[in-house]
């Protein structure tokens, strides 16, 4: 069986992970320029770099209660069809290495839930571990809109 690497954060209690092939880089959190008119989810734009980069809430996206951020919030980085992106998270401390035998497909209760960006369920020891992909959380539309910040 392969074994594969994942960046794990934090949301309320929950445990994601992401592959870290798809991450560049993980960041602390800075605060960003607040665009007009952009989706609610889309926290604003910073410099990363040199590079202008969307910043996604992933409390908003995933609808969960927004709260005051703390010293241990990050911002992950990945690159979003040839575009740097960012999303906020309120903990990225940890990579494990997962074994495929681990992972378990989205159970199908999920299966009305807009679930497309879940790509498995991880058993580490006692722990449950919602895998992610990234690159799918924002649908097609919603990818445009981050292109047109992008542009500005």
């Amino acid at each position: 069986m392969a074994e594969r690497q994942y960046v794990i954060f934090k949301l309320d209690k929950e445990e994601y992970g992401v592959d870290i092939m798809h991450v560049k880089e993980i960041s602390e959190f800075k605060e960003s320029v607040k665009i007009p008119n952009s989706p609610k989810f889309v926290d604003g734009i910073i410099n990363y770099r040199g590079v202008i980069t969307p910043i996604i809430n992933l409390r908003r996206k995933f609808h969960l209660e927004l709260k005051e951020n703390t010293a241990d919030v990050r911002i992950i980085i990945i690159n979003l069809s040839e575009k740097q992106v960012g999303f906020i998270v309120d903990d990225a401390s940890q990579v494990l290495t997962i074994d495929e035998k681990d992972i378990d497909p989205a159970p199908d209760l999920i299966a009305d839930i807009d679930q497309r960006f879940i790509s498995g369920i991880a058993k580490v020891d006692e722990r449950m571990v919602i895998l992610l992909d990234l690159e799918k959380v924002l649908s097609e539309e919603e990818k445009k809109n981050i292109e047109m910040l992008d542009n500005m």
